[in-house]
């Protein structure tokens, strides 16, 4: 063996002597309570259909894009969806983003710059954190959720400063205390930039996340939105002023530097954001989750969570993935997340709550946890 194949090698064995090593798993038939599909949009027969009659209003698409937005893949289609999702989150523009990692990419990496200071939760997604890495920004991390904490760096915060936090937290389901945070960023001059992931489709007028719930989008300098979690489909954008949105399209080169997204993929975001507003899904979601949670045992040890996303802490990967294994053979997808994942010590099987998961099945799996737990 060479030296990288040893390399190689060697890490890897350490994952399997861990019990953390990480495989990929073919679709299963299991209930799903596991995915990020919250709203049941990915699956949703209705949506599909459309789509399938939006795709009819434009004859000629091409199935790839030729390029980046830059050359030759830009469209007026795309920037017509791209105002249309800024006036639905009230805001002055946004800008689309292949992915919701590129989008963090993107404004991280580009927008601070040496001398500046990002100051981020410790529990916020790695594609912040490598977006961070890739920028010549003092960071600071502070404790999760935690204001003292976070007062703490920023009185040794110095140029301009970015807090970066995600508003509902992928692993836990908790809450940003958006309002306090805000209020700190005003005291110290300094921008939030908010990940709204989990957040859209759950939260806020027709799902416009945690931040327009609480009344906060014009307190808030930059907030991120992905399309694969509540919307069902792909990609994502930064939602901000027209002068970020000129900046990200000249300095942003996870934007830059891409073939963009195809029409088909920007038809199935558009098609999305449509079905989103046209009946209330957030009240057959908030039935179920109240449903998981009055069927829960108390004293099973739960992260208190408003969202579609549940964590109960099993301790130790060989255990969380042996309860994981006890309710699959029930006939539920339920995934352990394991260490390094999340912090050793925190491992936990994350729920997730779908409004295709019948009540019926949510109980059921709420007593198969009594039981097992």
């Amino acid at each position: 063996m060479n030296p990288i194949d040893d390399f190689i090698s060697a890490t890897l064995k350490e994952r399997e002597n861990n019990d953390s090593i990480r495989s990929l798993k073919p679709e299963s038939s299991l209930i799903d309570f596991c995915s990020n599909d919250y709203l049941g949009f990915a699956r949703s027969p209705e949506l599909k259909a459309a789509f399938e009659k939006e795709i009819g209003k434009h004859p000629d698409y091409f199935l790839g894009s030729t390029g980046s937005r830059l050359l030759s893949g830009n469209n007026e289609f795309t920037e017509d969806l791209e105002s249309e999702i800024a006036g639905f989150h009230n805001s002055e523009a946004s800008l689309l983003f292949n992915s919701g990692y590129d989008a963090n990419i993107g404004i991280f990496a580009s927008l601070p710059q040496r001398g500046d200071t990002i100051i981020c939760d410790q529990f916020v997604h790695a594609s912040i954190i490598d977006g961070v890495r890739l920028s010549h920004a003092t960071r600071y991390v502070f404790k999760h959720n935690d204001l003292n904490s976070l007062e703490e760096k920023l009185k040794l915060a110095k140029g301009r400063i970015y807090i970066a936090i995600e508003t509902v937290y992928s692993m836990d389901g908790d809450e940003a205390p958006l309002q306090e945070i805000c209020a700190l960023a005003e005291q110290y001059n300094a921008a939030v930039i908010a990940d709204e992931a989990h957040a859209i489709g759950v939260f806020g007028r027709q799902g416009r996340g945690l931040a327009d719930q609480l009344g906060l989008n014009s307190r808030i300098f930059a907030r991120i939105v992905t399309f694969g979690k509540a919307l069902g489909v792909h990609g994502a954008a930064v939602i901000g002023s027209m002068q970020l949105r000129t900046y990200l399209i000249n300095y942003a080169r996870s934007f830059i530097y891409t073939t963009a997204s195809p029409i088909l993929n920007h038809l199935a975001v558009k098609v999305s954001y449509a079905f989103l507003q046209n009946r209330d899904h957030q009240s057959k979601l908030n039935e179920r989750i109240e449903a998981f949670k009055s069927g829960l045992d108390p004293l099973i040890n739960i992260i208190s969570s408003r969202s579609a996303i549940h964590a109960l802490l099993v301790p130790g990967n060989v255990e969380v993935r042996e309860k994981a294994k006890s309710l699959q053979s029930s006939g539920f997808d339920v995934r352990p997340i394991l260490s390094p994942t999340v912090p050793q010590g925190a491992e936990r099987l994350r729920i997730s709550l779908h409004n295709h998961n019948s009540i019926a099945e949510i109980l059921n799996l709420s007593n198969t946890l009594n039981q097992i737990l």
